[in-house]
């Protein structure tokens, strides 16, 4: 492997090309917009295709054609630009379409600034689109992460035929690290059986998420409902850290859950039990760990940039067992190691709620 010095965004690129994509369609829009730049000199010389689209509605539409032909194809954007994917990301969802999309968040709501957030989590683990679909969705938290998990998210997609999302924030995205860069894989996956390209093989292929009649929709419902069951039982991703014998467990994921890991190294060395359950997978979220942890610990703390809305994911796993607490800041406000480190001490003294 060879070790360079990049951004997260650059790592993302990097991340895809080894995975063997070679379809990138999207349109500058900070802080993302080093993933369009990073694709313009790289997708073309290998030999792949680069399209500034004119909008990111036209970016997932196209995302969608070429899916169809059995190609790895990606897109990426931050907030703004994601809103503006989700009525393809349904289609592409309901269509059965692998691809991979990337959402390097903002803060919001509405144009909201450049700094980073977490607050479009309700949209991407949710469905921010219409209909009974689910995107599969990976968080990294380091630059490293960020080229693997895209290598990740493809596997993912090929392997269940269905979207799946890279959500960062912005300061991953913006963070230089060294990325040891994978090797090129083979394509692990074969979609010469559903593809449309253009053979006589492939002439009565049909794709489209459109289904007139109710119970034909019902079926088609069902049989995605199946599948997204499979992928929660099979594919949650998780990383723990000082939780063996944590009575207060915390919940984050991106850049927050590296600034929790510091808090938690001080609270420990002044003899305080906290530990971190950190979700790789936002979705599937892992949901069953969590619920047995609460049978354990005493309490739990999800620390996100936003108003709260993971916190909602872990009440529902607690299940009201034990308290679940919440720390967040919002408007591109990152939290320090001595606010959380006041936030536990609050938690653990039996403090506010």
């Amino acid at each position: 492997m060879t070790r360079k010095f990049m951004k997260g965004n650059d790592a993302i690129v990097i991340g895809a090309l080894s995975a063997g994509c070679r379809a990138y369609y999207g349109y500058p829009i900070t802080p993302a917009s080093e993933i369009a730049h990073a694709a313009a000199l790289h997708f073309p010389a290998l030999g792949g295709t680069f399209i500034q689209a004119e909008s990111e509605v036209a970016a997932i539409n196209m995302v969608y054609g070429t899916a169809g032909t059995g190609v790895r194809v990606m897109t990426a954007s931050s907030s703004p630009g994601f809103s503006l994917k989700q009525e393809g990301l349904s289609y592409c969802a309901g269509a059965e379409l692998p691809c991979v999309v990337v959402n390097v968040m903002r803060g919001g709501p509405g144009l909201g600034n450049i700094a980073p957030e977490q607050a479009d989590y309700f949209q991407v683990t949710k469905g921010g689109g219409h209909g009974n679909y689910r995107l599969i969705t990976l968080a990294p938290n380091c630059a490293q992460e960020m080229c693997d998990l895209t290598v990740k998210a493809f596997d993912l997609a090929d392997k269940y035929l269905n979207p799946a999302c890279v959500m960062a924030d912005g300061f991953c995205g913006q963070m230089m690290e060294p990325v040891e860069v994978p090797e090129p894989t083979e394509v692990p996956y074969d979609h010469k059986s559903w593809c449309v390209s253009g053979t006589p093989e492939t002439q009565k292929n049909l794709i489209s998420s459109i289904w007139l009649e109710s119970e034909d929709l019902e079926q088609h419902n069902l049989k995605l409902d199946r599948k997204y069951q499979e992928i929660q039982k099979n594919e949650v991703l998780l990383e723990e850290y000082k939780i063996d014998d944590a009575e207060l467990v915390v919940v984050a994921f991106g850049i927050v859950s590296r600034i929790v890991y510091s808090a938690i190294d001080q609270a420990r060395a002044q003899g305080k039990k906290v530990g971190l359950l950190r979700p790789i997978t936002l979705w599937p979220f892992p949901s069953k760990r969590i619920s047995e942890l609460a049978e354990t610990a005493d309490s739990f703390l999800s620390v996100e940039l936003s108003t709260g809305q993971m916190v909602e994911d872990v009440q529902l796993a607690v299940n009201g067992r034990k308290p679940v607490h919440f720390y967040g800041r919002c408007g591109g406000m990152v939290p320090g190691t001595e606010e959380i480190l006041k936030r536990f001490d609050e938690i653990l003294e039996g403090g506010q709620s």
